[in-house]
């Protein structure tokens, strides 16, 4: 979020201040800039008790905003909210008719309302954020106006109304482009740029890093130039890792590399021109753990002494140890993949590394810094474990996480608290080290918001940084149990605690897909929802398959397969693409199925059949969630011939109620015509003819299918079934999970706002979303976490979709048998979605599974 530091303007006008305390507050600015917090706060604190003895109030109550700010930092939360309310309580004091009370309450309230959204108070911070632009306003500052109002957007987006965030952003850039050419313009579409990096929105982010670089360099600023250069290479850089995320093929490892490539000479470019060192410096450092990360050792060797002679120059300050812990940092992964062949070459860069980290904890110390601390303590901890010096790695680690726990810094807490779950389990401390990874779960559980809304800035990624704890404690508590022992107490409950991390592995991967924490999470039995489902959890591991299997009123089991997560993913991958084509090869395809089938299901058949189970509920992992589990195969029936089949990214997300059949009604909308360079779909017609021959439904076909006339439609009406058959696709990227309408494309938070609009208290949740056109992105290795998204953030308890795009006239005959089946009281959803599967099934026209198994029930199955 935008600080609301003062800008040097600001300070200037202040000319009642008297010189002792007016020099105190700048030089606590300064220490603040050079994130020397703990000193700043002590001199902000002297000027502020000057303020006080000479009654100045307007000074006072600025000096007490700067306070809260270095509490903030300090992670001092209750001191931080002391001093902002006692600033705003001596500017209410003021009168309104003093020139000098409207830029400093501007500041405090932006102050204030920043720290209500990090203390989880949105709706308490909307309002204080909006007061904080019209002051802004009123007092024409621009770099308060386009902070407040970014943070204004970012609340928006926090309470779940999606499209105002987008249109106070959109207003924002139109406000910033009709500026001319200036500094403060520059400025402001970079900030508006590294907002939109942290939503995941990175192609606007590059096109607006390269607006500011433009006007920049027409303006001939070489410190706004080689920010804006630094800012585009890291971009690029984003940009790279999304893509490689979903790397397939050759084409796209080129488009990486590419990427890559340009983002090292923005990094280069940015150093050469900076006339600021710490700038040249985090230029110097991200292109070397590029370098390092994509494998060019000789290249980051040859940058290493650059980098050292910009810390030379630079003074004692926070950014400058964060900047060495860094160095560091890429230094021991240089190290671990390095091919230094001579023993004493790698031991004089170890020493090298100790060093670095050793003068980073002391000086942390100097300046009272335990975050920073903690941050080289931990690594200097990371790197004895990687010269398998155990105890000394043990006992940094742990000085660590005290540091990191005693400086309220939980996004540091978890990072130590998994190196000691690694730590504990090379040392065969099993016990110990489930506990320790517990914990870093748990603390990641804590820290849900501000994980989701961190800045994908090169030094962090979710699947580098947060999924591996959960898949590295699921794999600690599901290593092999003596046969006698699986159902002791103790099995049982590693089991249960297995299940409930997957299941958070799962809230988390969609929190980070939304870029936002929006899912509340209210976990379920499986017995209190549906006796007569099992739940099916299986996890990919590096070198097994596991299975968790829940049955009603019975303890868990736990299947395993040995075999290696590439095989596994290959099989999947290829069953995909077989299913997917419809003339391809039946008897590969079969193979493939009941080799899936095999490591799935097979080892539960016995416990299935004698538990009378009617319905599988998967909870899937990974490439499985690509593929249609109906389509499984055991050599003579598929799966979906025995078994009604849903899916859900968690029974945590759940809320179990069944479909009430009284008065079913249905809102059916969709695109027959070619709109938006999307194809016709002429079966859209009939399709929706016949969803109203068998349930009242009310029509929007073509011109009346928009985005206004859904949402009124949906405000007036509390339909518990909306259909939309139209062009849509689920993506890895929540901005390129959409649906079209006659108007445009409505990704799927505009949709969550759209399908949310209806009055909360005055009617019931929609039952149940079909979308029946909407495929997953070919060639999108995570494609189904957009799936999984819709289904969970359209409020609707359950959701129908396809994989892939199948003909008009089978999803017509198929959706008319579903909601025959689905008007009978005594038939769930999931068997009615597995009726009408089989109806197409036995015909012979749509026999082949590319027909009848793109179609998956997603949440409530009842």
């Amino acid at each position: 979020m935008a600080d609301a530091v003062l800008s040097k303007q600001t300070f200037i006008s202040q000319t009642n201040l008297s010189s002792e305390p007016r020099q105190l507050l700048q030089q606590g600015k300064q220490l603040y800039e050079a994130e020397q917090f703990a000193d700043a706060l002590r001199v902000w604190q002297q000027a502020e008790a000057n303020f006080h003895n000479k009654k100045d109030v307007i000074s006072q109550a600025l000096a007490l905003n700067f306070i809260s700010l270095a509490y903030q930092k300090l992670g001092e939360w209750e001191k931080a909210k002391s001093a902002i309310a006692s600033s705003l309580n001596l500017l209410q004091t003021v009168p309104n008719d003093n020139n000098q009370k409207t830029p400093i309450l501007a500041i405090a309230l932006n102050t204030q309302g920043r720290l209500q959204l990090s203390l989880g108070q949105p709706e308490d911070a909307l309002i204080t954020l909006q007061q904080a632009t019209s002051a802004y306003t009123q007092a024409g500052d621009e770099i308060g106006i386009t902070g407040s109002t970014i943070n204004v957007a970012q609340t928006w987006q926090s309470l779940g109304f999606y499209r105002r965030a987008s249109k106070t952003l959109a207003d924002l850039e139109k406000r910033l482009q009709n500026q001319p050419d200036s500094p403060l313009k520059a400025k402001g579409l970079l900030t508006l740029a590294n907002a939109l990096r942290i939503n995941g929105d990175l192609d606007k982010s590059l096109e607006l890093c390269q607006q500011s670089l433009a006007i920049s360099q027409r303006l001939q600023s070489p410190a706004d130039i080689s920010i804006a250069l630094l800012n585009i290479g890291n971009t690029e850089r984003a940009l790279a890792k999304r893509l490689a995320e979903l790397a397939e093929d050759v084409e796209d490892t080129e488009e990486i590399e590419k990427k890559n490539k340009a983002a090292l000479e923005y990094y280069e470019q940015a150093a050469n021109i900076s006339d600021s060192g710490n700038t040249r410096l985090q230029a110097r450092l991200n292109q070397m753990s590029l370098l390092v990360e994509t494998k060019q050792n000789s290249e980051a060797q040859e940058l290493w002494p650059k980098i050292e002679s910009e810390f030379a120059q630079l003074p004692l300050s926070r950014n400058k140890l964060i900047a060495q812990i860094n160095l560091s940092e890429s230094l021991m992964k240089m190290l671990n993949v390095s091919n230094l062949e001579l023993t004493s070459d790698k031991a004089e860069m170890t020493k090298e590394i100790a060093n670095l980290l050793a003068t980073a904890i002391q000086s942390a110390k100097n300046i009272g810094d335990k975050r920073v601390e903690s941050f080289a303590l931990g690594n200097l901890g990371g790197l004895y474990a990687q010269t398998k010096q155990l105890d000394n790695a043990e006992n940094l680690t742990e000085q660590a996480l005290l540091l990191a726990q005693a400086s309220n810094a939980p996004d540091i807490a978890y990072k130590w608290q998994w190196q000691l779950g690694k730590l504990l389990r090379l040392q065969s401390r099993k016990q110990d080290a489930i506990a320790a990874y517990t914990e870093a779960v748990n603390t990641l559980q804590s820290l849900r918001s501000d994980l989701a809304t961190i800045n994908p800035e090169v030094q962090f990624s979710f699947r580098d940084s947060v999924e591996p704890v959960y898949r590295e404690l699921v794999d600690l508590l599901l290593q092999s149990s003596e046969e006698g022992e699986k159902f002791q107490p103790s099995v049982q409950n590693r089991l249960v605690q297995a299940r409930q991390v997957i299941e958070s592995l799962q809230l988390a991967e969609l929190d980070n897909f939304f870029r936002e924490a929006c899912l509340d999470a209210a976990p379920e039995l499986i017995d209190k929802i549906d006796a007569g489902a099992a739940v099916i959890y299986p996890v990919i591991l590096a070198d097994r398959l596991e299975i968790i299997l829940s049955l009603p009123q019975q303890p868990l089991r736990n299947y395993t397969t040995q075999i290696d997560q590439k095989q596994v993913e290959n099989i999947v991958n290829q069953l995909r693409q077989s299913l997917g084509i419809r003339h391809s090869n039946q008897d590969e395809r079969l193979q493939l199925s009941q080799q899936l089938y095999d490591w799935l299901i097979r080892p539960a058949e016995v416990e299935l059949k004698a538990s009378g189970i009617q319905t599988l509920v998967f909870v899937l992992d990974g490439a499985l969630r690509n593929i249609p589990m109906s389509a499984l195969s055991d050599g003579k029936q598929y799966l979906i011939e025995k078994y009604s089949i849903a899916l859900t990214p968690g029974l945590q997300l759940l809320k179990p109620q069944r479909l009430t059949r009284e008065r079913l009604r249905a809102l059916a909308g969709g695109l027959s015509e070619s709109r938006q360079g999307f194809s016709a779909l002429p079966g859209v017609k009939r399709e929706l003819e016949q969803v109203s021959a068998e349930v009242r439904a009310t029509r929007l076909l073509d011109r009346e299918f928009t985005s206004t006339t859904l949402e009124n439609e949906v405000k007036a009406v509390p339909f518990p079934v909306v259909h939309l058959a139209t062009h849509g696709q689920f993506s890895s990227n929540y901005q390129n999970t959409f649906i079209l309408a006659w108007d445009g494309e409505i990704n799927v938070k505009q949709l969550d706002e759209l399908l949310r609009s209806r009055d909360p208290s005055k009617s019931d949740p929609i039952e149940l979303l079909v979308l029946s056109a909407c495929e997953t992105a070919t060639g999108d290795r995570r494609a189904a976490l957009g799936l999984a998204g819709v289904a969970v953030r359209a409020g609707a308890r359950s959701t129908l979709a396809t994989l892939w795009k199948v003909s008009d006239s089978s999803t017509a005959t198929l959706m008319t048998e579903f909601y025959r089946q689905l008007a009978n009281p005594g038939i769930t959803k999931a068997e009615a979605l597995r009726r009408a599967q089989n109806s197409l099934l036995q015909n012979r026209s749509y026999r082949n599974p590319y027909f009848w198994a793109p179609y998956v029930l997603v949440g409530n199955w009842l």
